[in-house]
C-alpha cells in the first residue's frame, strides 16, 4: 500500500450508537477498503485501573486505555503493516476472548471515547466524526446493553453512569464536539448522517 490511508476518527458518548453505526458503515463500503480500530480492545488490565472513592473500578477515564499501544497500532496500520490483537471481553469470564486481525486499508477508522482527547491521535485524523444523542436516550440504551450483553445489574449501571460515565463525558469528550467535521445526531436514527459519511468516503476511495 503506497498511498497514505485516510484516517477517520469516530467518537461519541457511551451508548450514542457507535457500534451499530460502525457496523453499517463497514457494510456500506467495499470489502477490504476499511479497517476499524476500536479503543475498547485497548483497556489496561483491571489491576491497573484507577478506583473511585467507593473503591469501584472506573473504566471511564483516559488513563484506563493503553494509549501508547492504541497510537502505535494506528501508526503501524498507516505504514501498511498487519496486526493481530486480543479482543477485550469486559470482564465477561464466560466468553473466551477472540484474536482480531487488523489489516491495512485505504480508510482507517479510529473509534472510541477518547480519540479526540488523545492529542497524538487527534492530530493524525483527516476527518473527525461525532455521534450525538440526548443523555436520557443514551442512559436507556446503556441500561439495556449492559443488562443484555454484559449481565450487569441495573444498580451497577446507574452507579457507573452517574459517577463515572457522565463526569468523564463532560470533561474528556463533550468539549471536542464542536471541533468535529461532521456531527451525526442519533436520537432516533443515524441514517442520513451515515449516508453523508459513506458518500464522502466513497469519493475518497475513487
Amino acid at each position: 500500500m503506497n498511498e497514505k490511508p485516510y484516517i477517520v476518527g469516530i467518537s461519541g458518548g457511551s451508548a450514542s450508537g457507535k457500534t451499530s453505526f460502525l457496523k453499517h458503515l463497514r457494510q456500506s463500503l467495499p470489502q477490504q477498503s476499511i479497517c476499524i480500530v476500536s479503543q475498547d480492545n485497548y483497556y489496561l488490565p483491571q489491576e491497573s485501573q484507577l478506583r473511585d472513592v467507593n473503591n469501584q473500578v472506573n473504566y471511564d477515564l483516559p488513563t484506563s486505555i493503553n494509549r501508547q499501544a492504541f497510537y502505535e497500532d494506528m501508526t503501524k496500520l498507516s505504514e501498511g503493516k498487519s496486526l493481530i490483537i486480543k479482543e477485550y471481553t469486559f470482564n465477561n469470564l464466560s466468553r473466551e476472548a477472540e484474536l482480531i486481525e487488523l489489516k491495512p486499508a485505504p480508510i482507517i477508522v479510529m473509534e472510541g471515547l477518547f480519540i479526540f482527547h488523545y492529542k497524538e491521535i487527534r492530530d493524525a485524523l483527516d476527518l473527525k466524526v461525532y455521534i450525538d444523542a440526548k443523555d436520557e436516550i443514551k442512559l436507556q440504551r446503556r441500561l439495556k446493553r449492559d443488562k443484555d450483553e454484559r449481565g450487569y445489574a441495573e444498580d451497577t449501571v446507574l452507579y457507573q453512569w452517574h459517577n463515572h460515565v457522565m463526569p468523564s463525558y463532560h470533561q474528556f469528550l463533550r468539549p471536542y464536539r464542536d471541533d468535529a467535521d461532521i456531527i451525526i445526531t442519533n436520537n432516533k436514527s443515524y441514517d442520513k448522517g451515515l449516508s453523508v459519511l459513506v458518500n464522502h468516503l466513497l469519493n475518497k476511495l475513487s
